[in-house]
């Protein structure tokens, strides 16, 4: 509109003065034309502009500017201060509350585990190391402890940069902007968030000293991996505290809050390696560093902490309980208030729960074969269309703790090769070809077979060199108590918590086999039955009424049948025979009734003979619980993993107070009792079903072994009188464990590796003969229940069916039958 409006005006003036013109007489124009041919007309000068003229010029030139300037300069003063009345109040940064998870730590003080969405340990400034503190100024802002919050030089090469770049390219933050930035706005690249930012900075200023603003810094930024502040991406990445750092690991960290994903030094080392390196000489060029030092964190190798490996002990079902209690208690707020939950475990007893559970389930996966590949993938003859889809396959197949995802590239009997995507490929030959030795001949069944594009498992065997493994299917838990007190000393409720973080030692209800069975004997001992009664192990028929099914006809795991033993022996060798007719003799009802006194619920054990054989269901917690009441003398004493709850400064919030051993109030059975019981299950160990435990080299240990109908479930329950364990075998869909496979192949020699650290360093324990124990011929029995005063024998009469019950009289030599 303004062009035209020009046009259209110089053409109506052009008109008009050409009207007049034509408008002039002749006598005027002719006047006009003398003067225009006159010589001296045409030698006269035109006029030169004065230098008032030029200064004229200038000031009109100058005042433009200098107007919109004012102009811009006043409206601009009124939007700051717009924008600053609506500025959002300090009080996060001056009352600074930063929000730390709940952590898990174990009874020696290793952090077991974290709970809530930021990491974070907050850490006061003056414990910062300086390399630490260099690091980061040196990477974000090395005029921090010079400026007022704004660093003009750094504003004026950012303009600069943005201007050429045509956009926001680059911003000019300092470490009290980013801090404006982390509390209060988005991270959106734009002039007014900018504006914004100087002004809270400003404020920011004017509110704290540099060392509170830094201090802010260090614990508030977010450094990837859930990690916020220093402090915890040092425990994060390198697995250790901030003051342990160097300096070639502190650039590292320094390099993260610009970009955290981009430079994640496990993600991208690449990039994570080029900002180290920047930062690194922005810290010799200051003089942070001396050229010695620069050199040596140039050549320093950087070792990261896988995330399995963040905390120093792994007991993540342990963590986990202990999470859900404290949630009962106090809900939400224990994401984010700081709170610290000290459990009752030891590291040394956990990593050796660890260590003796992943080895057993690996024993049983290797005794049963390579199953065959996890998945096939066709792979492309292109490397690089190959390279892409191993690297999608590995993503979908992540890796389960040391057991690496990868492809298989080509296989022969003598090598196998096989590629980890972008990470590479891994020969894999000799002794690491074990478990698939049969997988790998021109015979393999098609469903076994290794051949290119195979996904597989592969893990390091600690000597420079690969296997090849699988995925164990079965599943295991192991749980260890202090006898005395209940208090749990280690946890693992199954292979991999990753994978299914279904806790089998609390939550899995599985029948307990003979392992039941001590409850059966104990409950027999108080029926007037001796250690030396004789029971005969001989071929019973079971009418159906007394099953609660069918007609039982049971059988030993052997299928042999030993005729008449004393009841030590039958323990020993878990005689099936023996078990039923004592439950018979003193009545399923009893028994049903009794085992309560050990934990275990009576409508899980219905009054069937059934019980004899452990057909109810039981948890390996209830059975820790029971078993030590065998190894403490007597007393029913409660699990438990949590020994006290305090707020983030330390203050006692909870604490548990256990009922210990000792106590009569948690008496659950008679201290004869339980001698005599710990003596038969001494015998187990020393000459039946776990004589394996011999190899702990200890005579104070006992325990009995376990294996169910068809071999389901595996299990041993031992103990000494300082610490119960428990320790089970089986598929989560109960199925056959092999016919070979029992509770002392499976479960024991989980038991025994765990005990192998647990007892190191207690010395043995005798036991203490209770008053009302007597010994005739080297055999302990209660006083009132001496030979001639319990029960001598047990179906040894000719009957060879349990259709009536009854009961045995003290003192009778007959069948109850």
């Amino acid at each position: 509109m303004r062009g035209a409006w020009a046009v259209d005006r110089a053409g109506r003036v052009a008109a008009h003065t050409i009207r007049i013109e034509s408008a002039h007489s002749g006598a005027d124009q002719e006047s006009a034309d003398a003067r225009m041919t006159d010589p001296q007309n045409r030698r006269r000068p035109r006029p030169q502009p004065t230098r008032t003229n030029w200064l004229r010029l200038g000031l009109a030139l100058l005042a433009v500017p200098l107007a919109l300037g004012i102009a811009g300069a006043l409206a601009l003063a009124v939007a700051l201060l717009l924008v600053n009345d609506r500025l959002p109040p300090l009080d996060a940064v001056v009352d600074y509350r930063p929000r730390i998870p709940l952590r898990v730590y174990s009874a020696d003080g290793h952090l077991i585990g974290e709970f809530g969405e930021e990491r974070r340990t907050f850490v006061d400034v003056e414990d910062v190391p300086r390399v630490v503190r260099n690091a980061v100024l040196a990477a974000e802002d090395r005029r921090f402890f010079e400026h007022t919050g704004i660093d003009l030089i750094g504003v004026a090469r950012a303009a600069l940069v943005n201007l050429f770049a045509g956009g926001t390219e680059q911003g000019a933050s300092t470490i009290t902007m980013q801090l404006a930035r982390e509390f209060f706005l988005s991270s959106e690249r734009t002039y007014t968030r900018k504006i914004v930012e100087i002004l809270l900075a400003l404020r920011i200023e004017e509110n704290l000293s540099k060392d509170q603003i830094f201090e802010l810094y260090l614990n508030q930024i977010y450094l990837g991996k859930r990690a916020y502040g220093f402090a915890a991406a040092s425990q994060t990445y390198f697995g250790k505290p901030l003051a342990a750092l160097t300096a070639a690991e502190a650039a590292v960290l320094a390099g993260l809050p610009k970009a955290p994903s981009r430079f994640n030094p496990m993600v991208n080392p690449k990039r994570a390696i080029e900002r180290q390196r920047y930062i690194l000489g922005r810290m010799h060029e200051e003089g942070m560093l001396s050229d010695g030092e620069y050199a040596s964190a140039l050549k320093q190798p950087l070792v990261f902490v896988p995330g399995r490996s963040d905390y120093p002990v792994h007991a993540p079902y342990v963590a986990e309980l202990a999470r859900q209690l404290a949630f009962d208690m106090y809900r939400e707020d224990i994401y984010s208030a700081g709170l610290k939950i000290y459990t009752t475990i030891l590291a040394d007893d956990q990593r050796a729960a660890n260590a003796a559970l992943e080895e057993g389930v690996l024993d049983y996966d290797r005794r049963h074969g390579f199953r065959g590949p996890e998945r096939m993938l066709a792979l492309p003859a292109d490397p690089a269309a190959a390279e892409n889809l191993i690297e999608t396959a590995i993503g979908d197949d992540h890796d389960v703790g040391r057991f690496l995802a990868a492809v298989v590239l080509d296989a022969t009997p003598a090598r196998v090769r096989v590629s980890r995507g972008r990470n590479g490929t891994i020969e894999v030959s000799g002794d690491g070809l074990k478990l698939v030795a049969a997988a790998l001949r021109a015979n393999a069944p098609a469903s076994r077979r290794l051949e290119r594009g195979a996904v597989v498992r592969i893990v390091d065997n600690g000597k420079g060199a690969y296997a090849i493994a699988q995925l164990p299917e079965v599943q295991a838990a192991l749980v260890g108590i202090d006898a005395r007190t209940g208090a749990v000393r280690a946890m693992v409720g199954g292979f991999d918590f990753e994978r299914n973080k279904f806790n089998r030692v609390t939550q899995a209800w599985r029948q307990p086999g003979s392992s039941f069975k001590p409850f059966v004997y104990s409950a027999s001992l108080d029926k007037g039955f001796m250690t030396s009664t004789v029971i005969n192990d001989a071929a019973v028929e079971i009418d159906p009424a007394r099953t609660g099914g069918q007609l039982w006809e049971p059988k030993n795991y052997d299928g042999k049948f030993e005729g008449p033993m004393t009841m030590r022996a039958a323990l020993a060798r878990s005689k099936n025979m023996v078990s039923i007719r004592l439950v018979d003799a003193i009545g399923p009802h009893y028994a049903q009734d009794y085992v309560t006194r050990f934990g275990f619920d009576a409508e899980r054990h219905p009054p069937y003979l059934t019980m004899a054989l452990g057909a109810g269901s039981v948890t390996p917690w209830q059975m820790a619980r029971a078993i030590a009441v065998f190894a403490n003398g007597g007393y029913r004493i409660e699990p438990h993993v949590v020994s006290r709850i305090t707020d983030a400064n330390g203050r006692l919030l909870a604490s548990a107070h256990p009922v210990q051993a000792g106590d009569e109030s948690a008496r659950a059975i008679d201290a004869r009792n339980a001698f005599l019981m710990d003596s038969m299950l001494g015998d187990v160990v020393r000459m039946g079903t776990a004589t394996r435990a011999q190899t702990l080299r200890r005579k104070d240990i006992a325990g009995k072994t376990g294996t169910t109908n068809d071999s389901f479930d595996a299990w041993f329950a031992g103990y000494n009188p300082r610490i119960a364990a428990v320790a089970w075998v089986g598929f989560d869909q109960p199925r056959k464990l092999g016919d070979r496979e029992t509770g002392g192949g499976l479960a024991l020699p989980i038991w025994i590796r765990y005990m192998a650290t647990a007892l190191k360093g207690v010395p043995e324990q005798p036991r203490e003969i209770p008053q009302g124990v007597v010994t005739v011929d080297g055999e302990y029995y209660l006083a009132e229940t001496q030979p001639g005063q319990g029960v001598a024998a047990l179906g040894l009469e000719d009957d060879a069916s349990l259709n009536e019950g009854g009961g045995a009289a003290p003192g009778s030599d007959r069948s109850a039958f």
